[in-house]
């Protein structure tokens, strides 16, 4: 595979009243085009620092992050739909392609495929507040990749949902990824989930944060199915007694 991005010696210090607070200290690893990546850890332990570095939201202290490419379009969903509620669920689709002027009717089409292909066609011109949360996301998530990113950044994506909502659409999720080829890096709190839909588990320890193991992830392109295997047991206590605590 080729390299998408190389992250080196990351430090990420925070400074208050009471001094200096390491988040991250000297992480080093590298993303290939195509995977995707879930980053596990304790609570507090520096994840989402290091996913606002890589979309530019907040600002390193040392270490460098090198793109093979050197303009690169980033996506980054967070927890929350963050749907505006005053806008159809089409408008709030492509939101990010009228921010970054890209409204082409091209792109436009692509977000109606996308709609189209996620059951979501028929709510275009509702509002948020007429979809389920499963739906919402998915609606997110579509506005994410309206922009076509070359690194997509989940940041506990599935977190607010009900669990049979949660594998419904991580399951859609892993399949959008995978049809459009985007390198991703996911944050989540549950093993199932990463082990589940990634191609690579990386486990940080607490913090300041260092890369603790990462584990090499062998399964099906189905995640509801790779959770009834026994190598999906296996990857998940191996990556749970690492982490050695209950997580968030």
């Amino acid at each position: 595979m080729n390299k998408k991005l190389s992250i080196k010696n990351l430090g990420k210090s925070y400074y208050t009243k009471q001094g200096e607070i390491k988040a991250i200290d000297d992480l080093t690893l590298d993303i290939y085009e195509g995977e995707i990546i879930s980053i596990v850890g304790t609570s507090g332990c520096g994840k989402s620092s290091l996913l606002g570095i890589l979309a530019n939201i907040e600002e390193k202290t040392k270490g460098s992050i090198e793109f093979q490419e050197k303009e690169s379009t980033i996506g980054y969903m967070l927890q929350n739909d963050a749907l505006f509620p005053w806008l159809t669920i089409y408008e709030n689709a492509i939101l990010g392609l009228k921010i970054k002027k890209k409204l082409t009717k091209e792109n436009c089409n692509y977000v109606k495929e996308l709609l189209k292909t996620y059951h979501l066609e028929e709510f275009a011109n509702k509002y948020p507040n007429e979809l389920s949360g499963g739906m919402k996301q998915r609606v997110a998530l579509i506005r994410t990749l309206a922009i076509k990113p070359d690194l997509l950044l989940l940041d506990e994506p599935f977190s607010a949902l009900d669990y049979q909502s949660r594998l419904a659409v991580s399951d859609d999720v892993f399949k959008i990824i995978k049809k459009s080829k985007i390198t991703t890096i996911m944050v989540t709190h549950d093993i199932g989930e990463a082990v589940s839909l990634s191609n690579r588990v990386v486990v940080l320890s607490k913090r300041p944060c260092k890369i603790k193991n990462i584990y090499e992830i062998s399964l099906s392109d189905d995640p509801i199915a790779n959770r009834q295997t026994q190598e999906f047991n296996n990857y998940y206590n191996m990556i749970w007694r690492d982490l050695d605590v209950n997580i968030e």
